[in-house]
């Protein structure tokens, strides 16, 4: 069975909406590490979590916190800078996902190009893998990106589903060819495979025609459902669609 990550990034913005700079209040909610315990009573096998360099959302106590509070595993995504990689490495997560990042972007958009950050990305998966920690690059289905994090040394590639979820007009058919064709030539090198963005609980189907999956790491969507019906609620109504 494919494994549900959740991402609580989400449930963080919200807070941050309100209580940005007051997070030592009582009130200051909602708070991320309870959205992460019920989305694992709901059947979530990891909880992911972006800490960015301006922490739009995410905040470095919440890692922290979440580290100590939650019973399946952490996927911290990042981007490739020093500070944050710091922060990763005392953090200790099971697993860390690299991320392109820009400072305009609303979410993340489009997937990290490591065949231009190669060498800068060499030294970051070395120490992340000494320190026993699995890494991850998300990256778009594009046969030049995979070979590069194979060569990168990475256990995992996380295929990039944005363009699948945006596409229509029976585009979204192509982009699913792509993701195929990314999955296949990923675990025919070794790389084990991941994909998140974008997936909800309309498209997750179509998803699922994709080879070699491991985990999809899902966020808006099930952040987006919660608002109706709770966070365990969520997470087990898009678990069930996994195990269909």
């Amino acid at each position: 069975m494919i494994h549900l990550g959740v991402n609580i990034d989400h449930i963080a913005t919200i807070r941050q909406a309100r209580y940005r700079g007051m997070l030592d209040l009582p009130n200051a909610e909602p708070d991320p590490v309870a959205a992460a315990l019920a989305a694992e009573k709901g059947g979530a096998r990891g909880i992911t979590a972006h800490l960015r360099a301006d922490r739009r959302h995410m905040q470095d106590e919440d890692l922290f916190r979440l580290r100590e509070a939650i019973g399946t595993k952490l996927n911290f995504e990042m981007g490739n800078t020093p500070e944050i990689l710091a922060i990763a490495l005392r953090v200790q997560p099971e697993d860390v996902c690299l991320v392109p990042e820009n400072r305009e972007e609303i979410t993340t958009e489009g997937g990290l190009d490591c065949v231009a950050h190669e060498a800068a990305l060499r030294d970051t998966v070395t120490a992340l893998q000494d320190a026993g920690v699995r890494v991850s690059m998300f990256i778009d289905p594009e046969a030049a990106q995979i070979e590069a994090s194979a060569r990168l040394g990475a256990e995992f590639v996380e295929l990039h589903t944005g363009a699948f979820a945006n596409a229509h007009d029976g585009a979204e058919d192509d982009e699913l060819l792509r993701l195929i064709a990314g999955a296949e030539l990923a675990d025919s090198l070794g790389l084990k495979v991941n994909a998140g963005h974008g997936i909800n609980y309309v498209n997750l189907g179509k998803v699922l025609r994709i080879p070699y999956l491991v985990e999809l790491n899902i966020g808006h969507s099930i952040v987006s459902r919660a608002a109706f019906v709770g966070m365990e609620q969520a997470t087990r109504e898009m678990v069930d669609l996994l195990g269909a």
